[in-house]
């Protein structure tokens, strides 16, 4: 079961219904028994960085995310819900993140022409592998909405990168946490083979799946 972290956010719907069209039983909550058992959680959302962590620490959510990511229970952070993880933002100096991940969301700089938020389509980049993206192409198109990007220090955490008036972190990766300041319920049929990347590990990480369809030297089938 997925639970999708609900802490007034907006697009939370969406991502339930992403979760459902790819198979997954899915829900919508904020109590932490259901989300502390669940085989996977969500955090999307959209909006204000400092009104995304005061409703999770009026919630009690921030206290849950640390237990969540403790057990190593596979964790997903969408938009605001990667950017929350980092330790603070421009966008509200005077609120601290979760400081989950080591390092700082900043505002896009002001170019010619650019438009801020960005809003639509942009490509991004893989780097230092990354599950959420196998066989996904490199260059691929997927959905943004946002003014702040994330700057995490550890580049070795970093998966995809993107381009919007500056180079920035697309999607980072550490342990079984990882965050995508894109929208893969958003992006079409590759969005949902991300998701269905995030439910499932690589055949080669299933116990079950080791040594399977192995054909020895002898020629035996």
């Amino acid at each position: 079961m997925v639970a999708i972290i609900d802490y007034d956010a907006g697009n939370v719907k969406s991502v339930e219904k992403a979760f459902r069209k790819i198979g997954q039983e899915a829900c919508l909550t904020r109590d932490p028994d259901t989300i502390l058992s669940a085989d996977h959680v969500v955090l999307p959302g959209v909006g204000n960085f400092g009104d995304a962590m005061n409703n999770l620490k009026k919630y009690g959510m921030d206290e849950v995310i640390r237990e969540v990511i403790k057990k190593e229970t596979p964790f997903l952070g969408i938009c605001v819900g990667m950017q929350v993880l980092f330790e603070g933002s421009e966008e509200s100096p005077e609120v601290p993140g979760l400081g989950i991940l080591k390092g700082y969301v900043k505002r896009f700089p002001r170019k010619d022409g650019m438009k801020i938020p960005q809003i639509g389509w942009n490509s991004i980049f893989m780097m230092n592998g990354g599950e959420l993206f196998r066989d996904i192409p490199n260059g691929s198109y997927v959905y943004f909405v946002h003014s702040f990007y994330c700057e995490d220090e550890n580049i070795n955490q970093v998966r995809a990168i993107a381009e919007y008036s500056t180079i920035y972190h697309a999607s980072v990766q550490k342990g079984k946490l990882f965050a995508t300041q894109f929208h893969p319920e958003k992006s079409g049929d590759l969005g949902l083979k991300i998701l269905k990347n995030f439910i499932k590990p690589a055949e080669d990480e299933i116990p079950e799946k080791k040594g399977a369809g192995m054909v020895s030297l002898g020629g035996a089938s």
